[in-house]
This record gives structure tokens, sequence and C-alpha cells, in this order.
């Protein structure tokens, strides 16, 4: 079954349930601090699991793209991939449990033909500290189901520490089967949605987890080890609760997130043994084969670096919101990316200077049909990895140089090591295979520990660079938001209405606004957009939000800042006079203020260039509090 066929049926499979098919949001997102990346199917719908009603109903599924920098150093166990595409489906508010469970299981063993005796299952085992109990109600439901396929179900706990014990679902404490965007129920601040999970799992066989070498065969086999017997391929999480002053209470409206990583899903259906044996990989692979004369099974390592890392940069630079590498942000990461592919390629002795390219042609075509936004965006791609691979290997070649000065070190200490991988892209065994040809030793602890440091940074680096971000709807923050929408139209009456927003960046201290414009702007324009924004401001504005049909809202001229897809229906929001004049009419997904009086004092802080045709305002509301 092709990843196309897997696609489809997911979401024909919902549509005949009443689901509304949502187009994918952007990698890269739009209105908030809190990440760089969309990294999970759930990202874009969190307004509405907070409780902000949906333009297409309380049934959503989609295909989500999605990108992970933390899995970077798990590529090359045959499993993990740093981008992803996501299926998922929505209650909000409308089925719970027994529709989810049974739903799910149906697709996977009627639809994907998965056999359902290799179906293993986790459920939440509860925390009496917050005063939660075992999710029984989701463990009859799975023994429901599985007994219509003539399997008993035997529910166990403890198999960490016992084993499986003859169990097909297994209770499994907070941090395994509990959801919340801030994790476990202690790290929950108040006001946040979280719930217990169930995950469902595909069992690969013993040979691949328990065998004589693996570092686990000593311990008790179970479905949740890393030993890689057992492989996740999807969850349905039930937020049901909300964290408050008294603890943890029943949310009014309670939902369904389910989540299944594509990549997964076919592996199992496609009966291999690696993602990277997958229509989604196997074209890459071959022209990795054809460029380096290798075999993937003798250097699968290196070939899934290069091939996922050239994939997920096809999708960033691709993005609608197309991102360059570069040293800052989400650039840093397409360049981190790129290079160590590039790394990988030089252990595979693949040759040349525009290899990079042939292999990202493959990515392409496989995704083009797909993603039209890839295709549109083929020169855009082309030309930034080009540039970044001649960059690097200019690069290497002075690493070379600096490597030679360490000739005289009878043990090449851990911190020249990283050094040597940070700056110059020299891969730790290149370093080792270099030193041990001149009788010198490497630090390998101390590089370890040297690397866990970076990591660090790049974990802070990915999960958000401010400290805040519109997602967590506060108060200060939700000001911002709304003050977006004053300044875009702010600066559309100063500098004429071919001004659009290309991205904004909100925390709880300030905001930032990128828009379209070729020049800087002088001293003159600045202060009279800053003036308009208080003159709306002090009129004391109502912000009235609605529901619209998509044409419908851009024939009567909203303004669509995005080149994004849009659903069917949208929400606009309208900040109106009294005498019914309107400042501002946007199509956006809020949340916003009441009325334009509870901003504050607006002040343009900055106004400097962000790319090329693309300037940016970086802005404070001061409500009588010092500016910090």
């Amino acid at each position: 079954m092709k990843s196309e066929e897997l696609r489809r049926k997911f979401l024909s499979f919902y549509r005949e349930r009443n689901h509304s098919i949502i187009p994918p949001s952007s990698l890269i997102p739009e209105e908030d601090a809190t990440l760089l990346f969309v990294n999970s199917g759930m990202f874009p719908l969190v307004p509405y699991l907070l409780g902000e009603d949906h333009p297409e109903g309380s049934r959503i599924a989609d295909v989500q793209k999605c990108f992970r920098s933390d899995d970077i150093e798990e590529i090359g166990d045959k499993r993990h991939t740093t981008f992803f595409e996501m299926l998922g489906n929505w209650s909000l508010g409308d089925y719970f449990k027994k529709e989810q469970i049974e739903w799910v299981f149906e697709l996977f063993t009627e639809g994907y033909k998965i056999e359902a005796e290799k179906l293993y299952v986790t459920v939440y085992r509860g925390n009496k500290n917050i005063g939660i109990e075992k999710d029984r109600e989701a463990v009859e439901i799975w023994k429901n189901v599985f007994k219509e396929k003539g399997i008993e179900a035997k529910d166990v706990d403890f198999a960490k520490e016992k084993g499986m014990q003859g169990g097909r679902i297994f209770y499994y404490p907070d941090k395994d089967n509990w959801w919340s965007r801030t994790g476990v129920p202690e790290n929950m601040p108040n006001g946040e949605p979280g719930g217990p999970d169930s995950e469902i799992f595909y069992d690969l066989g013993e040979r691949a987890g328990h065998h004589e070498k693996s570092p686990w065969k000593d311990a008790p086999c179970h479905v949740n080890c890393d030993c890689g017997r057992f492989i996740e391929i999807g969850n349905s999480v039930f937020i049901q609760f909300v964290k408050t002053e008294k603890g943890f209470e029943k949310l009014p409206r309670q939902n369904v997130d389910f989540g299944g990583g594509l990549e997964r899903i076919a592996m199992i259906a496609q009966k291999k043994t690696s993602i990277f044996e997958t229509d989604l990989f196997l074209p890459i692979i071959e022209r990795i084969e054809q460029l380096s004369r290798c075999k993937y099974h003798d250097r699968h390592k290196s070939f899934e670096v290069i091939a996922d890392h050239i994939k997920a940069a096809v999708f960033i630079i691709g993005d609608e919101k197309g991102v360059a590498p570069s040293n800052k942000q989400q650039g840093y990461f397409v360049r981190r990316l790129i290079r160590r592919a590039i790394r990988h390629g030089k252990q595979l002795n693949i040759e040349g200077d525009k290899w990079i390219g042939e292999v990202a042609g493959e990515v392409i075509n496989i995704y083009k049909d797909i993603y039209p936004e890839v295709k549109k965006n083929v020169p855009f791609i082309f030309e930034e990895m080009q540039k970044e691979q001649k960059t690097f290997e200019k690069t290497l070649a002075r690493g070379l140089k600096e490597f030679e000065k360490l000739k005289s070190e009878k043990i090449i200490d851990g911190k020249s090591v990283a050094f040597l991988y940070q700056t110059y892209g020299f891969p730790v065994e290149l370093t080792e295979e270099m030193a041990e040809e001149r009788g010198q030793e490497v630090d390998k602890e101390g590089f370890k520990e040297e690397m866990k440091k970076h990591q660090e940074l790049s974990r802070e680096l990915s999960a958000g660079v401010f400290k805040s971000g519109l997602a967590d709807t506060g108060e200060k923050t939700v000001k911002f938001h709304t003050a977006t929408h004053l300044l875009l139209s702010a600066l559309r009456k100063v500098l004429g209405e071919s001004v659009l927003q290309k991205g904004s960046n909100i925390t709880k201290e300030r905001l930032r606004f990128d828009f379209s414009y070729e020049r800087k702007l002088n001293r003159e324009e600045i202060e009279t957009v800053e003036n308009l924004v208080n003159e709306m401001i002090e009129k004391d504005l109502e912000v009235k939000k609605e529901e619209m049909d998509t044409d419908k809202a851009l024939k009567s001229g909203v303004v669509a800042s995005f080149t994004e897809k849009y659903s069917s229906k949208v929400l606009v929001y309208s900040i109106i006079g009294k005498d019914g004049e309107i400042f501002s009419r946007e199509i956006c997904s809020g949340p916003h203020v009441e009325r334009t009086s509870v901003l504050g004092k607006f002040s343009i802080k900055k106004e400097e260039s962000s790319s090329s045709g693309v300037r940016r305002i970086k802005a404070v509301l001061k409500d009588g509090e010092e500016e910090k």
C-alpha cells in the first residue's frame, strides 16, 4: 500500500465520519514565539483545543508537515526522522474515547490491513497525587475491539519491571502516557489543559529487539522499550482535564487529538523493517547508492542522515514561508541539516560539488504533487542548497588546517574535537581516524560532554528563542497580537495598500512584525505610523469576530496576510469605530482583546531589514509601568 494511498484512505475514512478535511499549515509558525517549527499535527490547532470554535466545525482531520530538531541525533536507527507527515483527527467537544478507539482500530486493521494480533496498546496508569485514576474506560474499549477480532486482551501493569506478562494492554505513568504542552502534570501551569493518552504499537518480532547483542538483552521486554522490537504508530490523546488552583478539574469540552506518523505506518503497511525502505525514501536511498557506490545496508546510518536531512531542508527552504540557511533561528537548523548531510557524504566518499542538488531532486519528485509549494520553490531550493554546499566545502578545507595544529598533542581534548565538529564540520569518527594514523588518542568522553552542552543549547533554540509566545494566550500576549492588526492598518495607510504582513513573533515583552516593503522607513514615516496606531487605541475601537466562507471573505476585501492554503471557512477580525468605520479587517485565528483602549501606549523601538523586500518593526506597549 503506497504512501499516497495511505494518505488518501486516512482522509476519506474520516470524511465518511463527518470530519472536515483542512489543509496543512506552514512548517513555520505564524504568530508564536514558543516554537521555531511546527512539530506536531496538533500545534496549529492549539487555540481550538483551548476552547476557540473552529470554522470547520467540531470534527477535523488533516495531514500535517512536521519537523522535530530534537530527533537529529536519533537519525540512524531506521525509525526516526526529523521531517515527517502526521495523520491527524480531532474531536473538539464531540465524540470521545469509544468512537476514537473503535475508529482508529478499524482504520489500522481494515483500512491498512495491519494484523490485529501484532498490535499492542498503552494507557495511563493514573496518579493518586493529582486525583486521577487508571484509564480503565479506555482499557475496556480496547478489550472489546480486540475481542471482536478473536483476541483476548489482558491488561497488565509495571511492564518495565516485570516484562510483558502475557499482556496486550499496558499501564504506564505520567511521562509515558500523559499529554500536555508543558509535559507531566507537575510541570503544568494553572489553566493548562491535558489528559491521558493511549498509544498503539506494532510488534516487529523478537529478532528486532532483545537479541544476543542488544544492550537491552538482560532487561524485561515491554512495548515502551527502546530495543527496537515495538514501534509506536499512533497516539490518541484525551484532553479532558485542566489544571486549576484546586487541582485537576474536568474540562467542560472534552477533546480527542490523534496523531499517526505516516512514515512509520508506511513501513508497517509495506512490510519493511526500516522507514528508509518505504516509497517515501527508497528513490532517495537509491540515488545515494549511485553517488556513493555503497549499499544502504552496509552504511545505513550515513544513508539515513543524508536522506532525512536533505528531505527536511527541502521542506523548510521550499515552505511557503521558505527559510534559507543562516546562523539564526530556523536558518540555523537548515544550515545544520545540510552540513551534516555533506559530512556523511564525505564518509561515503561522494564526490562533486552538486550532489546535494541531485538528492534534493529525488525528494522533490516524491512530493511535488502532494505539496505544491515544494514544486513552486524548486529554483530557490536548488540555489540555496548549492550555495551552502560550496561554502561548506571551503570551510572543511580550513578545518583540515586547524586539525594540523593539534599534531603535537598526545591526546586531543574534548573541546578541540567539539570545535572541529561544530566549526568545521568534522565528525568525531573522522577526527579519530586521522588521529589514529598519527598515533594520537581522542578524548571521546570529553567530546560527549561538550556535545551535550551543544545539544541542550539547540533544544533551547528549538523549544523557543523567547520567554513566551502567543500560544500561552496570556493577557499581555493577546494585547500585542491585537496591536499587530493596528500596525498593519497604519502601515498600509502610510506606505500604500501593497504592504502585506510577512510574519510576526510575539512575546509578553514585545511584538516583532515583518511586512513587505522595499526600502527603509524614514523618521517621519515611523512617527506617523506610531501616531496612527495610538489614535486607534485612544478611540476605544471594538474588535469584532465573525466566521465567513473563505471565498466571500476574500472577495469582500479582507486582508489575507499569508500565502497559506485556507480552509473553506475562516475567522475574520474587524476593528470598528463607533460610527461603523472599519479600521482593520483581517483573516486571523485569534485571540484578541475586545476593545483597543486596553492596549496602552504603542511605541516603535526599531525598524530594520528582515530579508529582500521585507522590513521588520519591533515595538512595545506601555501601560503605565516602566519598560523593562
